[in-house]
């Protein structure tokens, strides 16, 4: 008996001497206690979840080097390597709050997104198509949003009272030439692409990234879709013209193309037009995509776009309508793009491309030919570095190359010519940081080196975010932009310097229940625009200044 006793009592105490009692409390970095955190040692079925006050204590028999790991929603996971040698373990522990992308505060100064990638939308393709006056048009649907000005003669984006050439495309990155077909004179004008070719649409007001230049007052960034899902053929029957598209798709690419025919004389013959048109206008288009996925997490980009139209009218004097001159126009127009985006690693992304520009312009005014053609390339490199769940990094670097010719018949009917090359090169880099679910700030620098001028220039630009309230956010932004005069006026003094302005922007904004309030108050400084000398348009030069401010709801 008394040797049955004293086995029972060994093995009791050898079983109580490989024990260790690990315990003690979690807390915020506010030092509030988290109730229900799992605490556990990896591996093994030992644990416990903390109570109330954020305490927590269990006992293992594991020895050894062992990992301790803590874990609760909405906060970083902590692990601690602890070693077990039967002696009791206390722990401090401070969890830290995980940035959640769907909760945490976002740079809204001067911007508006929409998209599959955003959690708010503001405009996608099916409303870009059913806003009433913008004709399925991304500038007429975006003509209607705070900062831009609706100029019925022109059809583009006029914004913060700024020109048309202002506002610069890209797709997929790339910078896009002549983004709006042929127009009349004092006729407004439609954009090249369609609305459902793109996937997601992101439309600055002011304030933009560091990514994009060679925009005074607006970036317009179009992403495309991925590849497609099912084989489709659409054939379009109008009154007007018609088109067939077609889309094939295979188990990792997908080949699409689309040519459509118009020509606008049927439906002027029913409905008398205040313009005189002798012929009107007639066009053929056409476009191509390509999508091949590499990888798990890579995709390949291929895109081209053609057009061609032609019109003519009679242009009445404005103090003597009676007089007329004969005005004819037709237009080639071919854009391409190759794009590509990459995963390396788990914290690494690389993404670029090129594009090609072609837009040809033919007139005859009164008798007397012109024309002009514009050609323009873009190769753009972009590294993106999550280097934290708190801090992303952006760098890269873009060549971008326009050349312009023009040429006229003079008096004597002598052609002259006057051309140009322009080669642009940039490079910008930008880090985005959280500092905490409430407060996130975005810096970049931006530097180019124009070819005409052979001088380098660096901008800065600077947005911050604080979210002091669930649905609410404050958002401030600066930035210095520049832009190349347009080439009515290059092509008289190709030395002119670019143009720039200053952008300051603070914004409130408030989404809840599908619901969107927004008001935004700007400044925006204008320096060196191009100005008439004594009102000369055949001497330029950079003396020109400006600003515009306001506010929007």
């Amino acid at each position: 008996m008394k040797a049955a006793i004293f086995l029972i009592l060994f093995f009791v105490s050898l079983f109580t001497f490989g024990q260790a009692t690990i315990s003690g409390v979690v807390k915020d970095e506010k030092g509030e206690a988290i109730p229900g955190a799992n605490v556990s040692v990896e591996g093994t079925y030992d644990g416990a979840s903390t109570e109330l006050d954020g305490h927590f204590r269990f006992v293992t028999a594991e020895t050894g080097e062992q990992v301790l790991s803590i874990t609760f929603v909405g906060y970083k996971s902590f692990t601690q390597t602890i070693q077990l040698n039967g002696q009791d373990i206390e722990l401090q522990v401070v969890l830290k709050e995980a940035i959640n992308q769907l909760d945490a505060v976002v740079i809204s100064a001067g911007s508006f997104t929409a998209g599959e990638e955003k959690r708010r939308t503001i405009l996608k393709a099916v409303d870009i198509a059913t806003t009433a006056g913008a004709t399925a048009d991304i500038a007429g649907a975006l003509n209607t949003l705070p900062g831009t000005q609706k100029v019925g003669e022109s059809g583009r984006l006029f914004v913060r009272g700024g020109d048309g050439s202002e506002t610069r495309t890209f797709i997929d990155g790339m910078m896009v030439l002549n983004a709006y077909g042929a127009a009349a004179p004092n006729t407004p004008s439609r954009g090249r692409f369609m609305p459902f070719m793109f996937k997601g649409t992101s439309f600055s007001t002011g304030g933009y990234s560091a990514e994009y230049g060679q925009a005074l007052s607006s970036a317009l960034v179009l992403d495309s879709k991925d590849k497609a899902d099912i084989n489709q053929t659409d054939i379009g029957l109008l009154s007007v013209g018609g088109d067939v598209a077609h889309t094939q798709v295979w188990d990792r690419s997908s080949v699409s193309g689309k040519v459509q025919y118009t020509n606008i004389r049927p439906y002027f013959g029913l409905i008398n037009q205040e313009v005189d048109w002798i012929k009107p206008p007639v066009s053929l288009e056409g476009s191509g995509a390509f999508r091949q996925q590499v990888g798990d997490h890579g995709i390949v980009k291929l895109y081209g776009n053609f057009n061609r139209s032609d019109f003519s009218l009679y242009q009445h004097d404005i103090l003597n309508p009676v007089q007329v001159k004969a005005f004819e126009y037709k237009n080639n127009y071919g854009y391409g793009n190759a794009s590509f985006l990459q995963s390396i690693g788990n914290r690494w992304t690389a993404r670029g491309g090129f594009s090609y520009n072609y837009n040809e312009d033919d007139v005859v005014l009164d008798g007397g030919p012109m024309g002009q053609i514009e050609k323009g390339t873009h190769t753009k490199f972009v590294f993106e570095n999550s280097v934290s769940d708190q801090v992303e990094l952006r760098f890269g670097a873009e060549h971008i190359n326009i050349s312009y010719e023009a040429s006229r018949l003079d008096s004597l009917s002598i052609q002259q010519v006057l051309k140009f090359n322009n080669p642009i090169t940039a490079a910008f880099m930008e880090a985005e940081a959280y500092a905490s679910k409430q407060f996130v700030a975005r810096a970049g620098i931006r530097s180019e080196y124009i070819g005409l001028e052979e001088k380098i220039s660096i901008d800065p630009r600077v947005s911050v975010a604080y979210k002091p309230f669930e649905q609410g956010q404050f958002s401030l932004a600066y930035g210095r932009f520049r832009q190349t005069p347009q080439n009515q006026y290059l092509r008289v003094n190709n030395k002119l310097a670019e143009e720039v302005a200053e952008h300051y922007i603070l914004n409130y904004q408030v989404i809840n229940n599908n619901r969107t309030f927004r008001t935004e108050v700007y400044y925006k400084k204008y320096l060196k625009l191009v100005k008439f000398v004594n009102g000369n348009p055949g001497q330029l030069t950079n003396s020109g200044t400006g600003y515009a401010r306001g506010f929007e709801l």
